[in-house]
């Protein structure tokens, strides 16, 4: 006689972009650093060039003209907003090269936006690029990595079961 096991599913999400993994709580922004849109995580990007990748498998549900962010859903319900910079908003979509369009279907690491962390600090903005969840992830951010380590963008930086 058989017996089928439900086993629940291991999920990983992964560090989007290459640098210093900080606290939410740490981010310069109060709308962030005070969980105002959500819980998450952020990095500070090193490099001249630096690639945003994809944390899940996931749709494009949004990407603001400005390019200076990408909000992801997956079919699980997870959705989580990559916000690239500091009052990047403000360089209206200079400095961000946009590698996927609104609507399209993305795999965890694929690469999103190519952004130059070095131009955004030489126009006086802070390339910190924050994740948050904002739907379908409701426990303690318990990251894989030590914060204050660095982190090469695709790492595994959550587990969820």
């Amino acid at each position: 006689m058989f017996k089928l096991f439900s086993r629940k599913v291991k999920a990983e999400i992964v560090v989007p972009v290459s640098g210093k993994l900080v606290k939410i709580t740490d981010v310069k922004d109060d709308i962030f650093s005070q969980k105002m849109m959500g819980d998450g995580f952020a990095v500070i990007p090193s490099g001249d060039t630096a690639e945003i990748v994809a944390p899940i498998d996931a749709e494009i549900i949004m990407i603001p003209e400005t390019k200076h962010a990408v909000g992801l859903k997956s079919k699980q319900g997870l959705e989580i907003l990559i916000h690239i910079g500091l009052d990047t908003v403000n360089l209206n979509g200079k400095g961000f090269e946009l590698l996927v369009n609104q609507g399209d279907k993305v795999t965890k690491n694929q690469p999103l936006i190519k952004i130059k962390p070095d131009f955004f600090e030489k126009q006086g903005y802070d390339p910190t690029t924050i994740v948050v969840f904002t739907k379908g992830f409701d426990r303690e951010i318990v990251p894989v990595p030590e914060y204050g380590s660095l982190i090469n963008a695709g790492e595994v930086v959550l587990e969820s079961l």
